[in-house]
């Protein structure tokens, strides 16, 4: 007995696993068992020889050949070979002193390998153990790396002002806060040292749902508004209403009474009409960390600044700033313009800029340790709502904004004018004009930059809905359902439909069964000129009318169903979306600009 047969079990040596394919020259493994094999010669029993009877196999005699029958009698290598079908791999050998098939086929094992690995083995085998040991390694080291930035997030659980979650195909509106609290080291000496942390730079970031443009919206800290009632989580998980007040700056949104950040986007939304989905606020520590960690940011500035309350020196021309020099730069009023709140809001917007074109330059995302260092800077100097509170989804967060080209990245202010009932103009109101056409655009999802034909295209499918053959208002069957308008919006808008537009085949139907944020009309194919025709009396954009299916109303008949969002505006009030974004005065994230 051999080496191979001792202590083998199932009849199958290992190494014999290992087949030679003919085609290729390369061992390859056979596990599954293969089909009976030829009976094979061995030393001690002779060949069983073929005698032409009634097996079905064929005679050597008759052939008039007399190498047929030597080679029927020992089949050799030459008849395996003639015998094979192509391309077929060898299957297993059988240990020695197995018994044969009942039914032996003809032919014979050729010479047995060498027991040794060949080298083919070896080398999947140690590119196999080292490939697993780099996943391993690299699988806990992003674990880790995970961990630890997980454990840098601080999360603030604001309620129902935040959403839940992260949604990669649709348009989201991020409000991020820069707070004056003095919080940190180094941070005593500036300003209001009891500063409980009011929203002092407050920018609306809405990036579009096919993230071809983005809007950054500055709100001015001095902006008169009404602050809403904020429920706002208490430390042992209850929560408290905070009283809002009227004709207050916009900055005692946050901080002031115990307000947190979800008042700051209750108020942007009531300020606005535009709800953000959730918000980022960071503080004085944020800038000095994130500029370092990207090697600095440069700036330009058309004169020298020389400012004692912010610190800031500077000559003029260009300059590559981090740290306490950079938080210098974006604090400092009196240095720039009018010396108020605007023009530093002009200048931030220009670091800002500076400070994402440095973030997605080829330095920053091809250095391994630069993107560690920002990421764990970001992460530490960051808090966030619950609802976005894990590193997945801000890593989900960034990447989106990535695909934003920075020429498509827009920078504006919240059209104000100064405030009429002060004297000393301190405080600003909004631009009755101009401001809700700038709300009504990032709303809509309108872009303020020229942006690739895919939203023309976009746009032009919608319009295409509008055009066509429109029914007769006494014809059209609707049923009105109230989706998150205003209360009422629903009985008002049939009033006025029946009693001022002829379309007396409408009814009320009440709540939706959920909020929308935009109306909708849905309709089946055979009213599509029932719904053009309701479109064009409501004013609808061509994106309301959804192609469904009808339903019944209380008469038993078809009717179409119109749903009044949080978007609709009245009866009587067109809701077409603008087609073009209103001229402002604007920058975009790819411009270098110099402060003045």
């Amino acid at each position: 007995m051999d080496a191979q047969g001792r202590g083998r079990a199932d009849n199958v040596d290992p190494a014999d696993q290992w087949v030679l394919n003919p085609n290729t020259g390369e061992y390859e493994l056979r596990l599954a068992p293969s089909a009976p094999q030829s009976a094979v010669p061995s030393p001690r029993r002779p060949a069983p020889r073929d005698t032409g009877g009634k097996g079905g196999g064929t005679s050597a005699r008759g052939t008039g050949n007399p190498a047929a029958g030597r080679r029927s009698a020992a089949p050799g290598r030459q008849q395996v070979r003639d015998t094979a079908q192509p391309g077929a791999v060898p299957g297993q050998r059988r240990r020695r002193g197995t018994p044969p098939p009942e039914e032996p086929l003809p032919g014979r094992r050729g010479r047995r390998p060498e027991k040794r690995k060949s080298r083919t083995k070896k080398v999947l085998l140690w590119t196999g153990g080292t490939m697993a040991f780099v996943v391993v390694v690299a699988g806990v080291g992003g674990y880790l790396v995970l961990k630890h930035l997980e454990g840098n997030v601080t999360t603030t659980d604001v309620g129902s002002a935040a959403k839940q979650g992260f949604s990669k195909d649709e348009a989201f509106n991020i409000l991020v806060i820069g707070t004056d609290k003095r919080t940190g080291k180094g941070n005593e000496g500036y300003g209001d040292k009891g500063s409980v942390g009011h929203a002092d730079t407050n920018i609306l970031l809405h990036v579009s749902k096919d993230r071809t443009n983005a809007t950054a919206l500055s709100i001015p800290r001095d902006l008169i508004v009404d602050v809403p009632d904020c429920p706002t989580k208490q430390p042992d998980g209850s929560t408290k209403v905070i009283p809002g007040t009227n004709h207050v700056r916009f900055n005692t949104s946050l901080g002031q009474d115990g307000r947190d950040p979800g008042c700051t986007m209750r108020t942007v939304k009531q300020v606005t009409g535009i709800a953000p989905d959730h918000f980022m606020m960071a503080d004085f520590n944020a800038v000095k960390t994130l500029t370092s960690a990207v090697g600095g940011v440069d700036v330009c500035l058309k004169h020298a600044v020389n400012d004692p309350d912010s610190h800031l020196k500077l000559s003029a021309g260009e300059h590559k700033i981090q740290g306490e020099q950079a938080l210098a730069f974006v604090r400092t009023r009196h240095s720039f313009g009018n010396q108020g709140d605007l023009d530093r809001i002009k200048v931030q917007q220009q670091f800002l800029g500076s400070l994402m074109r440095k973030m997605s330059s080829g330095d920053t995302l091809t250095n391994p340790a630069k993107l560690y260092d920002l990421a764990d800077a970001a992460t530490k100097a960051l808090t966030v709502d619950t609802g976005i509170g894990n590193v997945g989804t801000l890593k989900d967060m960034a990447l989106e904004l990535k695909k934003v080209p920075t020429k498509n990245i827009t920078f504006l202010t919240t059209p104000v004018i100064d405030n009429p009932a002060e004297k000393v103009h301190a405080t600003v109101v909004l631009n009755p004009t101009t401001a809700p056409q700038v709300f009504d655009a990032i709303k809509n999802d309108v872009s303020f930059t020229e942006v690739k034909k895919k939203q023309k295209q976009q746009k032009d499918a919608e319009a295409a809905r509008l055009k066509g053959t429109q029914s007769a208002a006494s014809e059209v069957r609707v049923r009105v359902l109230n989706g998150g308008a205003a209360a009422g919006s629903a009985q008002e808008t049939l009033t006025w439909l029946q009693n001022d537009e002829g379309v007396l085949k409408s009814e009320n139907a009440g709540n939706a069964p959920q909020e929308l944020d935009r109306t909708t009309l849905e309709y089946a194919p055979d009213q599509a000129a029932q719904a053009r025709k309701l479109a064009a009396v409501m004013g609808l954009p061509g994106s309301a009318l959804k192609p469904g299916r009808s339903v019944t109303n209380s008469q038993g008949l078809p009717a179409m169903t119109l749903t009044l969002g949080k978007d609709f505006k009245g009866a009587g009030t067109s809701m077409t979306a603008p087609s073009k974004a209103p001229e402002v005065d604007k920058s975009t994230a790819d411009k270098v600009q110099c402060a003045s």
